[in-house]
């Protein structure tokens, strides 16, 4: 019985040998994890033992060490001693934004350029802020080479961000480091109420890093966004300009165009109302201009009208750049450009020689004086055309007073006319013997409207260029900067657009009536054979009018609608109160009984003319 008995010791036994086989089995297998998993554990133990944590510190700064020069080895490899700038907090998308009570900029870290650019206090035809940077449509570069030949842009570049104040300018520098003391710097001052900001490049000991014997190029790029109602008339105005050799002022034409020229001290990017301007206190050596029209198709709805380039080349002066310079952002207004004394109000296309003087010094002073004190701008534009037409009313009175001469003379012309039909020669003889007995002349109503041009012109020039206009309303015009709409077309008319102005109609009414007036009845009357039918250009003219101006300016047409209609008054005025015909055709007769004493250009032209017809005549036999 003895022999059955169960040991109950050896199955105790046998189950703490399988228990510990188990557990060696598990914790070989769990070796590895159980150490990483006691290691804080261990490292809490160490911190609090005595100088763990200045172990603990040194430990983590060369690993951190290790891993900075790891990467700033690779960031080295790709560019050089700037690989430093790309070690930095700073290298990564990120923008700064500085700003006043008129003007908001964003400047990115990559490039350290302005990327956004909005002016507060103005709006887009159809009521969006007007940007004039934005979404990627302008661009700023610095392209050089480094000592150990190595080619690099700024714009693929990051820049350290910092921003302070100097009284009441807010301050951004955007610095392009290679060490702490050591990098290239775009330093921009922004002050309160101003268009204008300071901004200068410089460097800080690069000499031994930058290239000096290759060129460091400077690029400036700009796609214009459009910001008016007509795409082509906004277009119109926009340039590409620039001020060369201190004072002379030129602009790339509206097409496809590219220019060189020396001792450049400015660039615009004029937008017809809104500019973009890089000023320089150093004028570059030389620059390479770019425009491009990026208007296709007027029917289309277009984002961009033209794309602007400019490249300068940047001298080192001591192996650094050093340049001040200015950037400007806002409206192409005279008066706010001309402030600034830098020749900026060139910009504004105000004509050139006299009609430009009679802008500056004329109408704008005067333009603004009535619109100082009167309701609306419109209502200016009315009062100005009523002061030039009665300023001008003498020129006007001595016009019409040669055509009423000449058309007193007409019979008497027509009988010289019949009786030489055959003698071209002694035709135009006997007709000025005609036109000096009688002290008229065809043209002495020429010169007096050949003195109105300078005014007409000047006024031309002015109205599409008064950034006071742009979104003032007047009548049924909401915007005297664009055209008027009282009605939308289905379809598009070329040369016309797809609307109807109704002030190019009425100035268009108003012209063809003045010049019925005053050429209507002489164009048939001096009608030559194998000319071609005047009466027909007559009808032309106000025709070829109301084409051009459908797509320009509402105060433009509002000037010349005004203008003529006053001119039609004065010449009613004068025609049926001023001047007699009567007691012109009496005093002509009286003149032509009077010995005409002939000075002596016209006793030349006399002799002149009987020697080609005493010729004539031997000729003949």
């Amino acid at each position: 019985m003895e022999e059955k008995k169960i040991d109950i010791q050896s199955i105790i036994g046998f189950i703490l040998i399988g228990g510990i086989l188990i557990w060696m089995l598990y914790t070989n297998s769990m070796e590895q994890p159980q150490e990483e998993t006691t290691a804080p554990a261990t490292t809490e133990q160490v911190t609090n033992s005595p100088n763990s944590n200045q172990q603990l510190a040194n430990e983590n700064n060369n690993n951190a060490a290790v891993s900075d020069s790891a990467a700033l080895a690779q960031a080295q490899n790709r560019l050089g001693a700037f690989g430093y700038s790309a070690t930095l907090a700073s290298a990564k998308e990120n923008t700064t934004v500085i700003e006043n009570d008129v003007l908001r900029l964003e400047v990115s870290n990559k490039g350290g350029y302005i990327k956004e650019a909005v002016l507060k206090n103005y709006k887009t035809y159809d009521s969006i802020p007007v940007y004039l940077v934005k979404d990627g449509n302008a661009n700023f570069n610095l392209n050089f080479n480094t000592t150990d030949g190595r080619t690099l842009d700024t714009e693929n570049l990051y820049f350290e961000p910092s921003i302070s104040k100097n009284g009441d300018s807010e301050i951004l520098s955007m610095k392009l480091k290679v060490s702490e003391d050591k990098f290239l710097e775009y330093r921009y001052a922004l002050k309160p109420g101003d268009y204008m900001m300071d901004f200068s490049i410089r460097s800080q000991g690069l000499a031994s890093v930058l290239n000096g014997s290759q060129p460091i190029n400077l690029d400036w790029d700009l796609q214009a966004y459009r910001h008016s109602k007509s795409i082509s008339y906004e277009n119109k105005y926009t340039v590409l300009a620039y001020e060369y050799e201190d004072d002379k002022y030129d602009d790339l034409g509206h097409g496809d165009d590219e220019e060189t020229d020396e001792n450049i001290s400015y660039i615009a990017y004029k937008q017809h109302f809104f500019s973009s301007i890089l000023l320089t206190d150093t004028p570059f050596k030389n620059a390479k201009f770019h425009s491009r029209n990026l208007v296709e198709d007027e029917e289309v709805d277009t984002l961009y009208t033209k794309a602007f380039a400019a490249s300068a080349p940047l001298e080192l002066q001591g192996g650094e750049l050093n340049y001040n310079m200015n950037w400007y952002y806002g409206p192409t207004d005279y008066k706010i450009l001309k402030e600034y004394n830098r020749n900026l109000d060139e910009i504004v296309p105000l004509g050139w020689g006299i009609f430009g003087w009679i802008n500056k010094y004329i109408f704008i002073p005067f333009f603004a004086f009535l619109s100082s004190f009167l309701p609306s701008y419109g209502i200016a534009i009315i009062v100005m055309t009523i002061v030039v037409r009665i300023v001008l009313s003498p020129v006007t009175y001595k016009s019409y007073l040669s055509q009423a001469k000449m058309k007193v003379l007409r019979p008497e012309i027509n009988e010289i006319n019949e009786k030489y039909k055959d003698n071209a020669m002694k035709k135009q003889q006997e007709t000025m013997k005609l036109y000096s007995k009688a002290g008229a002349s065809p043209m002495s109503g020429c010169l007096p409207a050949l003195m109105q041009i300078p005014v007409f012109y000047a006024l031309f020039q002015f109205f599409p260029s008064a950034f006071q206009l742009r979104q003032k309303s007047f009548l049924w015009a909401d915007d005297l900067s664009s055209y008027d709409v009282i009605a939308e077309l289905p379809f598009h008319i070329p040369f016309y657009g797809e609307h109807v102005s109704l002030f190019p109609i009425l100035a268009s009414v108003a012209i063809f009536i003045y010049m019925q007036m005053t050429t209507g009845q002489s164009m048939q009357a001096n009608q030559q054979p194998g000319m071609p039918n005047m009466k027909f250009l007559m009808y032309l003219s106000p025709l070829m009018m109301l084409f051009f101006f459908n797509n320009y300016a509402s105060g433009l047409s509002l000037y010349y609608f005004t203008s003529n209609l006053i001119t039609i008054g004065i010449m009613l005025v004068i025609k049926n109160v001023i001047v007699d015909e009567d007691k012109i055709h009496a005093k002509i007769q009286a003149n032509k009984a009077k010995p005409k004493k002939q000075n002596r250009f016209t006793r030349k032209m006399q002799e002149m003319m009987e020697q080609a017809e005493e010729q004539q005549k031997k000729n003949k036999k």
